[in-house]
This record gives C-alpha cells, structure tokens and sequence, in this order.
C-alpha cells in the first residue's frame, strides 16, 4: 500500500494554476485509472486506485499549501506507512516548464508545502516528484507568480508533463524509485 500526495490549494479559484499542479497530477491518476469519486478524509480528498498490483490512496490536501502536513501526516498514521511508501507530488519554479525531478530525500527547497511535510513527518527523507513550472520572471513577486495560470502557449507542454507525471507515479509504484528516477530525471 503506498500514499501519494498532490499538492496544491483546495478552491475553483486556484484551478489551473502553477501552485496546483500536484492537484492536477492525481486528476489525472484518477481518471487513468477510473477512480471513485474521492471522499473528505484526512483534511482532504482520498480515493484509491490499483497500479501494478499495489493498493494506491490518492490524496489532495484541504488545508492549503502551506499546511499541506496537517493532510499528510494523519493518513500517514491512519495507514501505518513507512516514509519509502509516500510520495509527494508538488511544483517547483526553480526547474524549467515541464521538467521532472524525482528524488527521494532532501531539502524542500524553498517549496512550503513541502516543508510543512517534511515537518510534520520529522524527516526529510520522504520521496518527492517536482513537477516544473518555470521562473518568474527577475523581481516579480514569486506568490503571485506560483498562484497565477499557465500562459496559453504553456498549456500544451504541461498538459503533456502531467501525464508523463502520471507516468511516473505508476512507475515508482511498480519500479521502484531509482528505475524511476533514472528514467524521468534526464
């Protein structure tokens, strides 16, 4: 049984926006895998797919980004989950549009809620797939930048880098995380 978390804020308002691709990487889960409608638990949203034989919760954190361990760290307990069987889905404007990052340990890198789970959790060592959105641009103000919508010309190229993150979700799943990150990290 494995946890995979997308972050993002709850709230139409917040739809489609550069903070809310997490969210936007297990829609597309769910719909791959015909999920149920998800339902409110852990301060958040859960449903439950199969991939490769291994049960696969789903969770969107309710709790806005910067708190996103308040949704985390329940499930985690509720399921008796090892740090190895998370994983966190979140964006990052520190990586160019589009690129992938996947690693299993490390700083949250100036992402809060990231932080704010590995916080929660007490260890940094809990695996994270970043999802890039691009840099603002020099002196904008990164707040608004993260909760602004993709340009119309970037749609298509992250449309495609949320699938091929589906992708690899289902992969770390059936693969482990070194195949994995050897094969999206390039």
């Amino acid at each position: 049984m494995k946890l995979v978390v997308g972050l993002g804020n709850p709230g139409s308002k917040y739809d489609g926006t550069r903070h809310n691709v997490g969210f936007d990487v297990l829609d597309a889960l769910a719909k791959r895998h015909s999920a149920p409608v998800p339902k409110a638990k852990f301060n958040g949203q859960l449903t439950e797919i199969g991939v490769g034989g291994e049960k696969l919760f789903l969770l969107w954190p309710h709790t806005y980004m910067n708190k996103s361990g308040n949704s985390v760290r329940p499930a985690f307990d509720f399921y008796k989950l090892t740090l190895e069987d998370v994983l966190i889905v979140c964006d990052d404007f520190n990586l160019p549009l589009a690129k992938l990052r996947l690693k299993g340990k490390g700083s949250a890198g100036g992402q809060n809620g990231l932080a704010d789970v590995i916080q929660k959790l007490g260890s940094d060592e809990v695996p994270r797939l970043r999802v890039g959105i691009g840099p603002p641009r020099e002196g904008a103000d990164v707040a608004g930048y993260v909760l602004s919508s993709f340009a119309k010309v970037e749609k298509p190229e992250i449309d495609l880098c949320v699938e091929r993150a589906a992708s690899a979700v289902e992969d770390w799943v059936a693969q482990g995380i070194t195949h994995t990150m050897n094969h999206y990290n390039g």
